[in-house]
């Protein structure tokens, strides 16, 4: 989720954050009878990204984590890169799916540094389907359609490598690729005939496809019951129509870096809903 206006971001992140938690203990307190207690986790932190798709320069950001978990029960397995969202059958089933929902922040002008044209703050709105293969692999997948801001079609595929110890550590890793439509890559990587006339660029017209491969991993410790910290680092390699775009060739990057840090705070409550 890239993100270059922190207070909207904070915002946003926050009401997304509370959404989800609302939308994830229902169906699960609809199913435990025993109204028995719950882990809430929340964190807060910072990050670093790139400040539009295909930036060479990186902003900093806000970075909001969150999860909910039956008291008792091991860390939520959960990578830095999935969306908002909860599973219907849970995180720890064979297989899972649900809602995923994707914040793509505004690109002004003023971050390419050229008269490229603006793309408003998208909300992306879709679902995911996974499955866990042991206790040690998880496959992803989602699909997410813009609302306002690029009005396309994005999609994540991810493998990871999981490690978890209980209620004290997670750590995944592994490889993605990022596939958008033909309106996503003419937002952030098109340029029209009158950005043309504007800047010296070409004209360019991008078609649909994969435009980027890369990695990303995420560890989260718990050094007390309450007190944790939570790390990420991802790299993507634009490929494709989205590499051979000049707006990235003349004032971006094909290497797209993040990272960030978050302190957690954890604490049981006994019930979410009374009887």
């Amino acid at each position: 989720m890239i993100m270059t206006k922190p207070k909207t971001c904070i915002r946003a992140a926050a009401l997304a954050g509370a959404a989800i938690a609302l939308f994830a203990a229902a169906p699960a307190a609809a199913q435990d009878s025993e109204r028995s207690g719950w882990t809430i986790s929340i964190g807060a932190g910072a990050q670093f990204i790139p400040k539009f798709p295909g930036s060479e320069d990186l902003g900093v950001a806000p970075l909001v984590v969150g999860s909910l978990r039956r008291q008792g029960q091991p860390l939520t397995i959960k990578a830095p890169d999935d969306s908002f969202g909860f599973g219907f059958l849970g995180s720890d089933s064979a297989v899972d799916f649900g809602p995923a929902i994707g914040l793509q922040a505004e690109r002004e002008e003023d971050d390419v540094g050229a008269p490229v044209g603006d793309v408003g703050l998208t909300v992306e709105a879709g679902g995911f389907a996974q499955v866990r293969v042991g206790d040690n692999f998880r496959l992803r997948a989602e699909a997410r359609r813009g609302i306002g801001g690029h009005d396309g079609w994005v999609g994540d595929l991810s493998a990871d490598f999981v490690l978890r110890d209980g209620e004290r550590s997670l750590f995944t890793i592994g490889p993605r690729a990022r596939y958008a439509d033909s309106n996503y890559h003419d937002a952030y990587f098109g340029v029209t005939p009158t950005v043309a006339v504007a800047t010296g660029l070409p004209v360019y017209d991008p078609g649909g496809g994969f435009h980027s491969i890369g990695a990303t991993a995420g560890v989260t410790y718990m050094v007390s019951s309450n007190w944790g910290v939570y790390g990420y680092a991802g790299y993507d390699r634009l490929i494709g129509d989205a590499a051979d775009s000049p707006i990235v060739r003349t004032f971006g990057s094909r290497d797209q870096f993040s990272g960030g840090v978050a302190i957690i705070y954890s604490f049981n409550v006994s019930r979410l809903f009374g009887r």
